[in-house]
């Protein structure tokens, strides 16, 4: 009897022999592989939803809108915000330039011009998919544009393009007669320039949406330099009440080539880059935001420090004019 309760105390202690020395040989292999000491406490995963990351980019932000609104704000572009800041920064520019001397440019003005540029830019967009939607299909780059895909009709695109213009236009009665009627003259570059790629080998210089369809995955939407630029006419006349051609008419080219050139270099990339990975193209153009930036500043700077000369100037002047008495 005793003989075999031994024997099987024995087999016992064999087994859990084993089961210790397997055990083991696997946490010295799970701490080779890098795993935490099994001392360490670990918070599990759990069933709960995970928290989202605080983001402030203007992708993370139409990503938590309401669902129904974001191909909508997918058709604007706005997760795309550097499309809207080229639109902008000439007219910055503009306004920074009317601005009297000593002055910071017009607040107002500047934010004017802001609401003016994203609804122009989202009317622009929207026309543009609107003419190529049948391409868009067929590309992988713009096969997933809302149009394209189907989340938004014909019919709904003309209604929410119309409700873009009718805001724009709320935006463009604020100005002065003389800015109105510029503005309006821009509306048929608006409508008209995605369908110069069609016609022209040079798409950067009027049209906002570039390339050959034929070679459209090689190309992005170039911005149009006659159209993106027509800021640097229209905030120079908002604030002084018309254009005064020597200073409107030089911007204006100016930031034409400024388009050609960086549209240009951009295409040129497009050969180098991964076209299925787009915030790798995007990372990549927003240079040109911060260059735009650093003309503002440029010229706000600018501006202030003509004042202060002027001043000089004035005392100088003055101890003249008393000496001489």
């Amino acid at each position: 009897m005793l003989g075999v309760r031994g024997a099987a105390v024995a087999r016992g202690l064999q087994v859990l022999t084993h089961s210790w020395r397997r055990d083991s040989r696997a946490l010295v292999l799970a701490r080779a592989c890098g795993a935490p000491p099994t001392g360490h406490w670990q918070p599990s995963a759990g069933p709960g939803p995970r928290r989202r990351r605080l983001s402030l980019s203007a992708a993370a932000v139409v990503n938590s809108a309401p669902r129904p609104l974001q191909p909508y704000l997918r058709l604007m572009r706005l997760d795309k915000p550097i499309g809207t800041w080229l639109l902008y920064l000439p007219c910055t520019w503009s306004i920074g330039l009317a601005a009297e001397p000593g002055c910071f440019p017009d607040w107002y003005m500047l934010s004017l011009f802001g609401t003016g540029a994203v609804l122009m830019r989202g009317a622009g967009c929207t026309i543009n998919d609107m003419w190529d939607r049948d391409y868009d299909k067929k590309v992988i780059r713009t096969m997933n544009r809302p149009i394209a895909a189907g989340d938004i009709s014909i019919f709904r695109s003309f209604i929410f393009l119309g409700g873009q213009l009718t805001l724009a236009l709320g935006v463009l009665l604020c100005l002065n007669y003389y800015s109105i009627a510029l503005g309006a003259a821009s509306l048929l570059l608006v409508i008209t320039y995605p369908l110069m790629k069609r016609i022209t080998y040079w798409p950067q210089l009027a049209l906002a949406y570039g390339g050959s369809p034929v070679i459209k995955e090689r190309t992005r939407d170039f911005d149009s330099g006659l159209t993106f630029n027509w800021g640097a006419l229209l905030g120079w006349s908002a604030v002084k009440g018309s254009c005064d051609p020597s200073v409107c008419l030089p911007l204006y080219f100016s930031g034409i080539m400024w388009t050609l050139i960086y549209d240009t270099i951009y295409a040129h990339q497009i050969y180098t880059l991964d076209i299925h990975r787009p915030e790798d193209c995007w990372n990549k153009f927003t240079s040109n935001r911060t260059l735009g930036l650093i003309v503002l500043l440029g010229i706000v700077l600018g501006n202030l420090w003509k004042e202060k000369k002027t001043d000089e100037a004035k005392k100088s002047k003055d101890s003249r004019i008393k000496i001489s008495k």
